[in-house]
């Protein structure tokens, strides 16, 4: 950032029902990308729209708890506004999205290139009479009982560094390496079963389909090695359902220190491949 700019930081939540996602549309789809910059055009008193950048785009339906974003400001504003521009973005946005926290970002801060890993959750109650009312707009009810132990063994197979293109909605130019560092299945309390999924970036759908895989093992229509299967094979199985959107959350997204970002900027920009395999023995 030059001395004339100042580059702050966004930590966002919103209910994501009533979003076309999260990037900006065409004119009359209502996202949260355009909701936010519309609201900081009209309070900060601009007559361009800033322009944010997020760490990761959510599709529609999709809700978070722990987004982050950035937007590049003009010092003198960042000088005038910073100090009540919270609380003015809570008298202007939606009561659907929040903006929870504003703040200067340290050098060479960005919000999508710094991330090393995003978490989200999936919910999914297998109730026989179906969602809490209260719980619908983030639950998915799941018309079979689910088996959390057989979910978890297939949870196991994922882990790691692959090519999750059996997993993702492939994007011409886009790398579908990805590391699935935690994966895994509980019960809580009111029998609502939650998904953690924590990657160092997830591809188009990723995260919806890696459920509906695991969801038919958890109803007993596949075993557990069943995905494993399906992501060594590398493409698109019909029988993996991407599930609905409303069940997915992003809950928090994680950053290195201060003076790891510059570092961690230029790693996330090179394109992954994996390690050739080892030759078979006795391969000619």
């Amino acid at each position: 950032m030059t001395n004339d700019v100042v580059r702050v930081r966004l930590d966002l939540a919103y209910d994501g029902r009533d979003f076309s996602g999260w990037a900006r549309q065409r004119e009359g789809q209502r996202t949260v990308q355009g909701e936010i910059e519309d609201a900081l055009r009209v309070v900060l008193r601009r007559e361009e729209t800033p322009e944010l950048t997020v760490a990761g785009r959510t599709d529609a339906g999709v809700h978070a708890r722990g987004q982050v974003a950035h937007v590049d400001l003009p010092a003198e504003v960042w000088a005038e506004q910073g100090d009540r521009l919270l609380r003015r973005l809570a008298g202007r946005l939606p009561m659907d999205v929040r903006v929870r926290r504003v703040s200067e970002a340290p050098a060479h801060f960005d919000a999508r290139f710094s991330a090393v890993w995003r978490r989200y959750a999936y919910r999914v109650t297998d109730h026989p009479g179906g969602v809490d009312p209260l719980l619908r707009g983030h639950v998915l009810w799941h018309n079979w009982p689910l088996d959390l132990d057989a979910m978890n063994e297939a949870a196991r197979g994922l882990l790691g560094e692959h090519d999750f293109a059996a997993y993702c909605k492939k994007r011409e130019g886009a790398t579908t390496i990805r590391t699935l560092q935690r994966l895994e299945w509980a019960r809580r309390p009111d029998g609502v079963l939650e998904a953690t999924v924590q990657a160092d970036a997830f591809c188009h759908n990723m995260v919806r389909a890696l459920v509906g895989a695991m969801l038919f093992v958890g109803d007993g229509h596949r075993t557990p090695e069943w995905p494993a299967t399906v992501l060594a094979a590398g493409v698109r199985d019909s029988a993996v359902h991407v599930v609905r959107p409303h069940g997915l959350t992003l809950e928090e997204v994680a950053y290195p220190s201060d003076e790891e970002l510059e570092a961690r900027n230029l790693a996330s920009r090179n394109k992954r491949t994996l390690p050739p395999l080892p030759p078979s023995p006795g391969c000619c």
